[in-house]
């Protein structure tokens, strides 16, 4: 058996033609003001079976005794806690929604330990105030419930539904002028973007109120400020609605291509239009098996060629790039591993030949 390294050869190629697909402007942003936030504090853990805090962990003793005074049973002197491990002190953070919260919503929380705790299995969380991410914030919600190990590691958990807001958070998304603001996504921040979409936006109100010509205007690259007509200030979110339910045709805006690259995952993920120029690479990934001296071919024992090769051609010879999608599948029909094919495509994107932005995450 002779290994070699495969070439990989390839070819000039014509792409497929994909229909242009529209986009809504939700997609595309969001409205300044809405975004994610994360709340947070301090509990403990109640139940463990002998994995919680050593009590020499002072901030846990003292929050349970804490608490124990605060349940009518003072505990005069912390070392009357010695000896147990049925309690742990974690951190608790709950992310809520873009669109803000209303009394009663219920979020997720997740709970890691911050000490010697070996593990959460079987625990409880105790009932937990949980506080906004600015200092002064006060407490948006209370977080409790069986905790439950979502992975191999057993100092973090997760509880479903278990933080419930006590106090409504709206987002202020229609500014004291009279206008709303989008942002753009990061993933498709330029100024053609912010451009395309105030443009999309002004046809679509042309006509409809003659004292503003444009009410939407681009002012960055990620910004467009809209001023809501006349008209609908007496009902702003319809036409908010109206505005964020608008179509745009995805090609009209021309987004650089991006190949996003995940090694501790093994994954490749790109847009659809990443081209690549002519190239040849060799990758060790690959073997050829060659028997000496060779079997004579018969009806019952064909011989068997194996080409550990993949040319990609094409009809048009005026087309001067190949697609990636093209050679990342010839690799793996040829069985290349995985870290070679991230090897090949760093590799292609060092000597300029790949014509797309590589984010390695």
């Amino acid at each position: 058996m002779t290994r070699i390294a495969a070439f990989i050869t390839l070819l000039l190629f014509t792409s497929l033609a994909v229909p242009a697909r529209a986009i809504s402007v939700q997609e595309l942003a969001h409205l300044e003001g809405e975004g994610e936030s994360e709340l947070w504090g301090y509990g403990l853990v109640t139940g463990l079976p002998g994995t919680g805090d050593s009590t020499e962990f002072l901030p846990m003793a003292r929050q349970l005794a804490q608490l124990m005074e605060n349940g009518g049973n003072p505990v005069p002197d912390l070392a009357e806690l010695e000896g147990g491990r049925s309690v742990a002190m974690v951190m608790v953070t709950c992310r809520t929604p873009r669109q803000g919260m209303r009394k009663g919503d219920a979020f997720d929380c997740f709970v890691t330990t911050m000490h010697n705790a070996k593990s959460l299995r079987g625990g409880r969380l105790f009932l937990t105030p949980m506080l906004g991410p600015t200092r002064g914030a006060g407490v948006y919600a209370f977080a409790r419930g069986d905790i439950t190990i979502e992975g191999p590691v057993e100092t973090s958990g997760r509880v479903r539904d278990g933080a419930s807001v006590v106090v409504d958070h709206r987002p202020a998304t229609i500014k004291a002028d009279g206008t709303v603001r989008l942002v753009v996504e990061p993933e498709y921040a330029n100024w053609t973007t912010t451009r395309l979409l105030a443009n999309t936006i002004n046809d679509d109100q042309a006509g409809i109120d003659d004292s503003l010509t444009n009410i939407a205007r681009a002012i960055d690259e990620r910004t467009v400020v809209i001023t809501i007509p006349r008209a609908n200030v007496p009902n702003p979110a319809q036409f908010i609605a109206h505005v964020l339910s608008i179509n745009i045709d995805q090609s009209l805006l021309e987004l650089p291509a991006r190949v996003i690259v995940n090694e501790r995952l093994g994954t490749i993920a790109m847009s659809a239009d990443v081209e690549i120029s002519p190239v040849a690479v060799t990758t060790s990934g690959l073997q050829v098996t060659i028997l000496r001296p060779e079997i004579p071919a018969s009806p019952d024992a064909p011989r068997r060629v194996d080409r550990q090769w993949v040319g990609l051609n094409t009809v048009n010879e005026e087309r001067q790039a190949a697609r990636l999608e093209d050679l990342l599948r010839a690799m793996e029909a040829l069985d290349v591993p995985i870290r070679d094919r991230i090897a090949v495509l760093q590799q292609i994107h060092d000597i300029g030949h790949l014509h797309a932005e590589l984010i390695f995450e």
